[in-house]
C-alpha cells in the first residue's frame, strides 16, 4: 500500500558472508556445508528484494489479528480487510496463485496470493520469501471451496528473515536433547512443546487467583540467603562481594514466609524459583517452581482440604475437567481425596509397625525381603522414607494424602508433633499417579521444640543436615499463631495436568550439561 511504502523505507543491500554453524544447530536438518548453502541462498534472495524498491523489514506491524481470533469470528469478518501475522510455514505455488499458511502463538491461518491482485512486482516479492520467514498481510477473510478461512492477500511485507531452515515440519526435531537446548525450534515445529507452554501460564494464573480469592496475600522472600534452610537439601553457593560474605540460593521460602505470619499478615504464599543443588532426574530438577502458602489459625487437615479443592479447581479452569487421562489411567481429581496414614501405608504393604520398639529391626527386615536398597544404619524415619519410595509411592495412582510421617522423617523438622501421638509429625504430602506433588505442615510454633529440633539436625551429616537459623527462632519467640503451610510443586502439577512425562517438557528452558560447541560461531 502507498501508506506502506511511506512508512516503511527500503533497507541497503546486505554484503553476502558465509558463516560457520555448529553441528547441533544442524543436526536437525542436513549437516553444516547444508546450513551454510542454505544461509547464503537467503541472503541473496534478500539482497534480490532490495533490489525491487519496496519496503521490508519495518520496525512495527501494528493491529494484526491473531489465527484464533480470525477463525472464530469468521461470520464477523467476512469480506472484510483484516491485518494477519506470523511465521510463513509452508507454501503451494499453482502457476499464478498460491496458497501459504502462517503460524502465530494459537495456530496457523491460511493467505492466498495471486498475481492479478498484488501485482507483478509484489508477486516476485513473494516468490523470494522462504519458509520460515516472518510476514505481515492485509486483506478480505473468505472461506474456500474446500471449507478453510483464508485470508485473499491484497497487500504484505517481509518482519524478519529466517536465514536458517526450519525442523522438517513431520517430524520436527527428533534429538530431545536439541529440542531442551534450543527450545524456539521446538515450539516452531511441535505444536505440544507450545500448549504445553501455554498450559503452564494459565494454572500458574488459575492458583494465584484461587489463593486470592480466599484472602491471601501473595509477597516475595529474598532468593539470596545467608542461612538458607526450610528444607533438607544440599544448597547452591554463591559470595556476595561487597558485603564479603557468603550467600546461598534458597531452598525454599518457608522460614521468611513464616516470619510474615509473626508479623501479622496470617495468610501468604509465593509462586517463585527454588535451588537445590542436587541429580536430576524424570520429576527433579536444579532449578524449579514452587508455590509455597502460610494460613494462621488453621492446620494439616485444613490445609488438605485447601489442597484437594485447588488442585481440582485448577485443573478444571486450565485443562476442561477434573478428570485426567495420565499413562492411559482416568485420574478423578474431585474432592474428597483419599486419605491413608504412613503407618497404615507401611503396614498395608509390608506388615511392619513403624511405631513398634522393635521399628527398624521390622523394617530392615522388609528390606531384605523385598530387595529395597537401604542405609541399614538409618533412623528408622529414613528407612521408612526409603521403603515407602520402594514399595508404596508408584503405586498412589488416584489423588492420596499420605499423612502423620514419623517425626524423624526426612524433612519434617518444621512440622509439628501429632497431639495423639508424640512419635508423629503433623504432616502429609499429595500423591497423583504415583508422583509426589508437594508438603505439608502443622507448623512447629513452639519455639523451645523447634529450637531442640534444629539443633540436633545442625549436627546430622548428609541429606539429614540443616543450618540452624536463629533469626527465625528469635521470630518465634515472639509468638506465632497455630499455622498450616503447603509447599506445593508448580513443575509437577503441571506434569500430571499436561500429561508431560519429563519435568523438562514443563520447564521451558532446563539446565543441561555444557557442551564443546555450545558457544560455537553462528
Amino acid at each position: 500500500s502507498e501508506e506502506t511504502k511511506c512508512r516503511y523505507a527500503p533497507r541497503p543491500k546486505r554484503s553476502h558472508t558465509r558463516s560457520r554453524t555448529s553441528s547441533t544447530s544442524a543436526s536437525y536438518n542436513g549437516n553444516v556445508t547444508e546450513q551454510d548453502e542454505q544461509r547464503t541462498s537467503r541472503e541473496h534472495k534478500l539482497e534480490q528484494l532490495a533490489g525491487l524498491g519496496l519496503p521490508y523489514l519495518p520496525n512495527t506491524f501494528p493491529d494484526a489479528r491473531s489465527s484464533e481470533s480470525v477463525h472464530s469470528q469468521y461470520g464477523a469478518l467476512e469480506g472484510t480487510r483484516v491485518r494477519v501475522a506470523g511465521r510463513l510455514m509452508r507454501v503451494r505455488l499453482m502457476g499464478k496463485a498460491a496458497f501459504a499458511h502462517i503460524q502465530d502463538r494459537d495456530g496457523q491461518l491460511q493467505l492466498y496470493f495471486k498475481l492479478d491482485v498484488i501485482g507483478a512486482t509484489k508477486w516476485e516479492y513473494f516468490k523470494l520469501l522462504d519458509i520460515g520467514d516472518i510476514v505481515g498481510a492485509e486483506g478480505s477473510v473468505f472461506r474456500t471451496r474446500t471449507g478453510e478461512v483464508t485470508v485473499q492477500v491484497e497487500d504484505f511485507v517481509l518482519l524478519a528473515k529466517a536465514y536458517r531452515s526450519l525442523p522438517d515440519k513431520w517430524h520436527g526435531i527428533t534429538d530431545v536433547e536439541v529440542r531442551y537446548r534450543r527450545r524456539y525450534l521446538d515450539l516452531i515445529s511441535n505444536e505440544d512443546a507450545r500448549r504445553i507452554a501455554k498450559l503452564r501460564s494459565t494454572l500458574v494464573r488459575c492458583v494465584r487467583s484461587y489463593l486470592d480469592a480466599r484472602g491471601f496475600v501473595e509477597v516475595e522472600t529474598p532468593v539470596l540467603q545467608p542461612v538458607y534452610g526450610g528444607a533438607a537439601a544440599t544448597p547452591f553457593t554463591t559470595h556476595y562481594r561487597t558485603l564479603e560474605m557468603q550467600a546461598f540460593l534458597r531452598i525454599s521460602d518457608e522460614l521468611y514466609l513464616k516470619r510474615l505470619i509473626v508479623g501479622g499478615l496470617e495468610r501468604v504464599y509465593e509462586i517463585g524459583k527454588d535451588f537445590r543443588n542436587e541429580g536430576v532426574s524424570r520429576k527433579h530438577s536444579p532449578e524449579f517452581t514452587m508455590l509455597e502458602l502460610y494460613q494462621a489459625y488453621a492446620d494439616y487437615h485444613d490445609v488438605m482440604a485447601l489442597t484437594e479443592d485447588m488442585i481440582a479447581e485448577a485443573a478444571q479452569h486450565t485443562v476442561g475437567t477434573r478428570i485426567l487421562s495420565y499413562d492411559d489411567v482416568e485420574i478423578d481429581l474431585t474432592p474428597p481425596w483419599r486419605r491413608l496414614s504412613m503407618q497404615d501405608a507401611i503396614r498395608e504393604e509390608s506388615g511392619a509397625d513403624i511405631y513398634a520398639p522393635d521399628a527398624r529391626e521390622q523394617l530392615r527386615a522388609v528390606a531384605a525381603q523385598r530387595n529395597v536398597k537401604i542405609d541399614p544404619d538409618g533412623s528408622r524415619g529414613k528407612l521408612v522414607e526409603e521403603i515407602f519410595g520402594a514399595l508404596i509411592e508408584p503405586k498412589l495412582i488416584s489423588p492420596t494424602f499420605i499423612f502423620d510421617h514419623p517425626v524423624d522423617f526426612p524433612g519434617s523438622l518444621l512440622a509439628k508433633r501429632s497431639a495423639a501421638n508424640p512419635e508423629a509429625a503433623e504432616r502429609f504430602e499429595p500423591y497423583v499417579a504415583g508422583m509426589e506433588l508437594g508438603n505439608a505442615f502443622t507448623e512447629v510454633n513452639e519455639p523451645g521444640d523447634q529450637r531442640a529440633r534444629m539443633e540436633e539436625a545442625a549436627h546430622l551429616s548428609g541429606e539429614e543436615h540443616q543450618e540452624m537459623d536463629t533469626d527465625y527462632l528469635l521470630a518465634l519467640e515472639h509468638g506465632m499463631p497455630p499455622t498450616g503451610g503447603l509447599g506445593l510443586g508448580i513443575d509437577r502439577l503441571a506434569m500430571l495436568l499436561s500429561g508431560a512425562h519429563h519435568i523438562r517438557e514443563v520447564i521451558l528452558f532446563p539446565l543441561l550439561r555444557q557442551r564443546e560447541d555450545e558457544n560455537a560461531e553462528s
